[in-house]
């Protein structure tokens, strides 16, 4: 193991665009999804629908914030209508299927996404199994990251302790109150839209584009 990472006992990964390449596109299917659902909210068009999604986006972090703080849009019915979608993209990663198993210690899913979803996609990827456990949104209490609440229901739930964790996420601004607790962080560069927002050297320890490539290089002197 490499020796930087020697402290790690938890493992937190992001999920969309993080265990799987942004390139897939696959959340473009699922923003498409949130546009419909504004249009028929709103019953405005597809370009009005498309401008309040992003301005919820922007504004609160995620769509889904703004809308509930707006417009009461209650979280389940919006979650399962916006993750209905085919999982063709998503292909599977033998690679990370079998680095994962190999870091010491417990593995954990964070997402802003619901258990659901998120399960069918670690299914999806093949590496459903090499998780501990996740936690959602329903979970982080509808407070999306990077609200700070979120990340401490997180620790709390699963007694993690920060100063030995680990958070890789594709969102730098994901990643602060990460730091502020003591953890580790790892961003995902790899593309994701806005993924740089936030980005401060200062609250970045390691800087990656594709989590297999950077497992196998830190996980290559274990036998």
């Amino acid at each position: 193991m490499d020796t930087r990472f020697e402290h790690i006992r938890d493992w937190i990964f992001d999920l969309d665009n993080c265990l799987y390449p942004a390139s897939t596109g696959l959340f473009a299917l699922i923003d498409e999804r949130m546009t419909a659902y504004i249009e028929r909210l709103l019953g405005c068009g597809a370009e009005e629908a498309h401008r309040v999604q992003k301005h919820h986006f922007h504004t609160h972090g995620t769509t889904l914030a703004g809308l509930m703080k707006e417009h009461a849009v209650d979280p389940h019915d919006f979650l399962e209508d916006v993750h209905d979608v085919p999982l063709d993209r998503v292909k599977g990663d033998d690679r990370l299927a079998r680095l994962l198993p190999r870091l010491p210690g417990r593995r954990f899913v964070f997402t802003n996404g619901d258990a659901v979803y998120a399960r069918r996609v670690l299914h999806a990827i093949g590496v459903h199994e090499h998780f501990d456990d996740l936690h959602d949104i329903h979970a982080s209490s509808y407070r999306a990251k990077p609200d700070p609440h979120g990340y401490e229901l997180l620790c709390e739930r699963f007694g993690i302790d920060p100063a030995h964790a680990l958070l890789a996420d594709d969102m730098a601004r994901n990643l602060v109150p990460a730091k502020a607790l003591g953890m580790t962080t790892v961003w995902v560069d790899n593309g994701s839209e806005r993924g740089d927002d936030g980005y401060d050297a200062a609250i970045i320890d390691h800087r990656i584009t594709d989590v297999a490539d950077w497992l196998e290089c830190i996980l290559e002197a274990q036998p």
